[in-house]
């Protein structure tokens, strides 16, 4: 006898069009059945009968109705995710084809984070371009609130930065590349700049670029910040921007959050300046985040590779410090 599973994949094998998924997604993007039947262009009633159809296949109910329209159900969240996937999966496939077909060797989508921007990620691009010359390199910088949906979605293929600490972590494989720790930044003309055992009361009279309030870097920040007779800063600059916040920092005597190789390179070059003061938080690990290898193309697997060898040289740079 057919269990409930064997009796919904043969049904979903058989009978389901991704008609019936474009509908789906398209319902629960505009939380109406009759918008998502006109953006298809089909009749409501036909619509409407494509998801009763879908609600007998799978055996849940999809929405719930409302008088502002129609909600999705956990079970109709949980399958237009996956319909968001397999459309992001044959327009991938396309992509791939079309790339091919041009002369490219495949195509890869990268999701990013600060803490690998300026150095694991070009090293990677730099020796994925020599192992695969036409290889297409889409390169998508954002937050892990916004990078770790469009990574589940498969509108991107990894994300490379700081992995998250307790959300996004379901279908996700993880791999770390080593731990990054955090620093206190400024602008070289800044009055603290040359300063040696500076204490957080020194650092209280200034202003300070944080990182967005949905990272797990500004929640340990803010927490330290509470811990500190409920301190907030005179001004507060909310920012992901690399190039704006070094140029705020060398402009104004603002103090910045970066993780240490982050900043590495300008202070080298004179254009900023580590403060001498230890945060005591921040620290963490840095990798990739990708939906498991049956997930990647050939270019993308080639990609993972670089990465590793690229993570592999910066993580022997900071072992040899």
């Amino acid at each position: 006898m057919a269990t409930r599973h064997t009796r919904i994949v043969e049904r979903a094998l058989t009978r389901l069009k991704l008609r019936q998924l474009r509908l789906l997604v398209a319902v629960g993007q505009h939380g109406s059945i009759q918008n998502a039947a006109h953006d298809l262009s089909i009749s409501q009633p036909a619509a409407t009968k494509m998801i009763q159809d879908l609600e007998l296949d799978f055996e849940v109910k999809l929405f719930d109705r409302t008088n502002r329209g129609v909600v999705p159900t956990v079970f109709g969240e949980s399958l237009i995710r996956h319909g968001k996937l397999i459309f992001a999966q044959v327009s991938n496939a396309a992509q791939e084809l079309d790339d091919l077909n041009e002369g490219s060797s495949g195509r890869v989508v990268v999701g990013t984070l600060l803490a690998a921007s300026p150095s694991l990620l070009p090293m990677a691009v730099e020796q994925l371009l020599k192992d695969r010359p036409n290889v297409a390199i889409k390169i998508v910088e954002g937050t892990n609130e916004v990078l770790m949906p469009a990574l589940l979605s498969g509108e991107i293929d990894m994300v490379v930065g700081r992995l998250p600490s307790h959300r996004h972590r379901e279908n996700i494989s993880q791999e770390k590349f080593f731990d990054e720790r955090v620093l206190a930044v400024v602008g070289t003309q800044h009055p603290l700049s040359k300063q040696v055992n500076v204490s957080f009361k020194q650092l209280r009279p200034y202003g300070w670029i944080l990182p967005p309030v949905e990272t797990t870097l500004r929640r340990q920040t803010d927490q330290f910040f509470i811990r500190q007779g409920q301190y907030v800063p005179q001004v507060a600059i909310e920012s992901v921007s690399y190039l704006a916040n070094r140029s705020l920092l060398m402009a104004h005597d603002f103090i910045g959050l970066m993780p240490a190789h982050v900043a590495a390179l300008d202070i080298q070059g004179g254009l900023l300046a580590g403060i001498d003061w230890a945060a005591p938080f921040g620290a963490g690990p840095v990798g990739v985040s990708y939906r498991g290898k049956q997930s990647l193309s050939p270019a993308g697997g080639a990609f993972l590779d670089a990465l590793r060898a690229a993570a592999s040289q910066i993580d022997s740079s900071h072992s040899a410090r």
